[in-house]
């Protein structure tokens, strides 16, 4: 969004601004200020003229400007109707060096989960990758993953819906006392860096949201079936205003996560290359890896498959 339309808009959130007021404060043209409003208009800003000027009735569009507006957190919001990932643009801008943009799509025709699984991205959903540049080493890049699972469970749970965490990376929501759930949420994330230091890190975000559960993968549910369409709009400042509370102090991060986590005293199976481990899980250590009780010992798991298990 330009400056001029950002001061439009700021201008007419305290309220109705006629036309000569806006063209002096901003030292432009009368029809400078129309043209603005016009783009506004079409990009999703419900503005009427009245005697007293312009006025802001409604933000009611799904855009990039849309979610701009009011946002207090510092992205600027690249905003696709189709795309194929939105991952793939997000490590585009970040090669071009990019910071603090979050490539947003109301649908994803070429996306793709963990390991390179299959991801079902329809109309309706909130799919979001987020470029960062933090001055952090790569040990800590699992953070930022941690970060963005928060994020989302608590902008989920601002909906009424009872969303928790499944180590490591996805939202859930859970169906009865057995450690049984339902998916709402995943995370790719992506990075690029040196021994000693993160260049980039891309949380790459697919939220089930304003979508039929049918139309989902069996064993996936939505925002939609589970408490009702949501404002996405208000979903994703929500979404990236707490990831940027997060990512600012990471040491809030796993107390964060612990809070909602689904995985903690369940018992699980992680797959990893080195062999399975079974056992309670019980922790996560400060830098995310799932420490579990098992038969012969703690063991602790950085990276792996995890599946909750019935009791024995």
């Amino acid at each position: 969004m330009n400056e001029t339309r950002r001061a439009i808009l700021e201008a007419l959130s305290n309220g109705p601004v006629s036309g000569p007021e806006l063209a002096e404060s901003l030292d432009v043209s009368r029809a400078a200020v129309w043209k603005q409003i016009d783009g506004l208009r079409d990009a999703g800003f419900e503005i009427e003229s009245g005697p007293t000027g312009y006025e802001l009735v409604a933000v009611e569009a799904y855009t990039g400007p849309a979610v701009e507006f009011g946002l207090e957190a510092p992205f600027s919001v690249e905003y696709h109707e189709t795309i194929g990932s939105t991952n793939n643009r997000a490590r585009e801008l970040a090669a071009e060096g990019a910071a603090d943009v979050a490539v947003l799509a109301n649908e994803q025709i070429g996306s793709r989960g963990r390991l390179d699984r299959e991801w079902s991205s329809p109309p309706g959903g909130v799919w979001v990758s987020v470029v960062s540049r933090p001055t952090i080493t790569p040990a800590k890049a699992p953070l930022y993953t941690l970060a963005a699972a928060v994020a989302i469970a608590r902008a989920a749970r601002e909906a009424g819906v009872d969303a928790r965490i499944k180590w490591p990376n996805d939202v859930v929501v859970p169906v009865g006392d057995d450690g049984d759930y339902r998916k709402l949420a995943g995370i790719l994330t992506e990075m690029e860096g040196e021994t000693d230091r993160v260049d980039w890190i891309v949380p790459g975000i697919g939220v089930n949201a304003n979508v039929d559960a049918d139309a989902l993968p069996e064993g996936a549910t939505s925002i939609r079936d589970e408490a009702g369409d949501v404002d996405r709009r208000r979903f994703v400042q929500r979404l990236l205003e707490e990831f940027d509370d997060y990512r600012s102090d990471l040491e809030t991060v796993v107390p964060a996560w612990r809070d909602l986590a689904l995985t903690l005293g369940q018992r699980v199976r992680v797959d990893r290359p080195a062999g399975e481990v079974v056992g309670e899980a019980v922790d996560i250590t400060d830098s995310g890896a799932l420490v579990i009780e098992t038969d012969d010992g703690r063991q602790t798991v950085s990276a792996g498959d995890c599946e909750h298990l019935r009791p024995v």
